[in-house]
């Protein structure tokens, strides 16, 4: 059964996330008040919401592919990370990397939010780290193409 996820409406036109489809892994998030985003240009879009991230659990905040495709709309910090203790607003960054002023208008779908359960990893310092699976100490592209 998956998690409950507590939602508080901090403004009047908040919109509670909900899933376009059925199944879906995103929930939309939705912006309140009109934005301009200029070519080049990032906003912070308020979605006049809090949520409670279950613990154990993160929120990632994705891009919408759409905004992405149609018009090189997406989530400055991608994936923007919320975690199990943050009650604060949900402020989606957005970055125009398209060559159009982008208008977002109250109520437009600007991101959407993905609840996914973490491994809380203690960091641990060694001398040397174990082996790997053959790629080693191999940085960006040290697999091919």
């Amino acid at each position: 059964m998956p998690p409950d996820l507590p939602v508080r409406r901090l403004h009047p036109d908040a919109v509670v996330p909900a899933r376009a489809h059925p199944g879906d892994a995103g929930l939309d998030l939705v912006a309140i008040g009109a934005h301009e985003l200029p070519v080049g240009g990032r906003t912070a879009v308020p979605t006049g919401l809090a949520v409670a991230i279950p613990a154990g659990h993160a929120g990632l905040v994705v891009p919408r592919s759409g905004l992405a495709r149609r018009h090189g709309v997406t989530v400055a910090n991608a994936p923007g990370l919320i975690d199990a203790g943050y009650r604060g607003e949900l402020i989606v960054v957005l970055v125009n990397l398209g060559a159009e002023v982008h208008r977002i208008a109250p109520g437009d779908r600007v991101a959407q939010l993905v609840v996914v359960p973490v491994s809380l990893a203690t960091a641990r310092e060694v001398e040397e780290l174990p082996a790997s699976d053959g790629r080693g100490d191999g940085g960006f592209g040290s697999t091919g193409a």
